[in-house]
């Protein structure tokens, strides 16, 4: 039964794609079968091999033992304030992210994420055939995320064709940052995290390559990664600790304003529909849901948490699943996880504007005029990553 519904979600993922795409027949069949077999693979490894399970199990464990490092430095700060018949959202999952930030920038300091990074993305153009960039891309977003990934290329921006910047802008929000991923696995199960980030990596190239055709010259196909300005070490230190620090206090501001606001709509809709919009979402949503191959019986539930995440952001979304998550299947939790592993939402239409604006504000202004195109096709590759998990589930 699981690959019936895998084959309606990729029609789903395909139809939709297919319709908006710019120009159908330029679309390259055998690429897409690739990574989609290449996606099918690694899952596999990953849910049903020894060397998977426990590499997942070493990654989540890893990214615990970082948290629990981080919160020495917040119960030094903030000790005696958090609540002890609870958790403090701030304090026990945000706050830490400011030792994750070091740690990337320590890496980033002595070369060897850039290192992983750009090598990793020419293999996986060899595997491909996509542009050198579309792959350094889709990779470094998983890392550094849709913000900070096209600092490394600024002086190319000015260059990008259209065609090649709406493939760019999808992997960016498609793809998460490795500074919040321990935030995420303090909320959901580690292991979906990490298989979303690999998936994820693949199905905006899917989705790109069917919405956004196109083939590159060899001329075109250049990759010039920009170094970073050059700092001390302890300067580096300072900077990352504030970058860490800036991104905690963003999230819990967004996390503030979006919960009180789905709250707010929710009680006006109950006081005049006598239903919450929520639960509006989650009907209007159900459909989708159930061709991805979530249980009929979750599938409300399910569409109202993936219609908060693409309304508010992900960690509103994964706040919401939580609350419901324990009366919902194994097979409904796993895909709803991964896909809320994602920046795949309304807000980041203007984040990633505003990134590429400040590099290049000719970009920057095609990218506002693509917005919509780009959440839709961000959030299809949510939609496949979703629907490759639930094949093994």
């Amino acid at each position: 039964m699981n690959i019936v519904f895998y084959i309606t979600g990729l029609a789903l993922v395909f139809v939709v794609g297919f319709i908006s795409s710019m120009d159908r027949k330029k679309i390259r069949y055998k690429p897409i079968a690739i990574m989609l077999g290449t996606q099918l693979i690694l899952t596999f490894i990953l849910m049903n091999t020894k060397f998977g399970v426990v590499s997942i199990g070493f990654f989540s464990m890893l990214f615990s033992k970082l948290i629990d490092i981080g919160l020495t430095g917040v119960d030094f700060v903030f000790g005696g304030l958090e609540n002890e018949k609870g958790s403090v959202f701030f304090l026990n999952v945000l706050l830490p992210i400011v030792f994750i930030s070091v740690l990337i920038g320590i890496l980033n300091q002595f070369k060897i994420l850039p290192f992983i990074i750009k090598y990793v993305g020419l293999v996986l153009s060899k595997l491909n055939g996509m542009g050198k960039m579309e792959n350094y891309i889709a990779v470094s977003s998983a890392v550094l995320g849709q913000s900070e990934v096209f600092l490394t290329v600024k002086d190319q921006m000015d260059g990008i064709s259209k065609r090649r910047l709406y493939t760019l802008c999808t992997s960016a929000m498609s793809a998460v940052s490795v500074a919040i991923v321990g935030a995420y696995m303090e909320i959901i199960e580690p292991r979906f995290v990490v298989i979303a980030i690999v998936l994820n990596i693949l199905s905006a190239l899917i989705v790109a390559s069917i919405i956004n055709p196109y083939k590159l010259s060899e001329e075109e196909d250049t990759l010039a990664i920009e170094s970073q300005k050059k700092l001390s070490f302890f300067q580096m230190i300072s900077e990352s600790i504030m970058d860490g620090f800036k991104v905690a206090i963003i999230v819990a501001a967004m996390l503030i304003g979006f919960i009180a606001l789905m709250n707010g709509i929710d009680y006006l809709f109950e006081l005049v529909f006598d239903i919450s919009f929520q639960s509006i979402l989650g009907y209007l949503f159900a459909p989708i849901a159930f061709i991805m191959g979530i249980p009929w019986a979750d599938s409300v539930q399910a569409g109202s948490i993936m219609a908060t995440k693409l309304v508010t952001n992900e960690f509103v979304a994964m706040i919401s699943f939580t609350d419901i998550s324990a009366g919902l299947s194994a097979k409904a939790s796993g895909m709803i996880s991964v896909f809320l592993v994602s920046f795949a939402n309304f807000s980041s239409i203007g984040i990633i504007t505003g990134s590429v604006k400040a590099l290049s504000p000719k970009q920057g202004d095609e990218v506002a005029r693509n917005g919509l195109k780009l959440l839709m096709g961000s959030t299809l590759a949510s939609v496949l990553s979703a629907t490759v998990i639930g094949l093994f589930l």
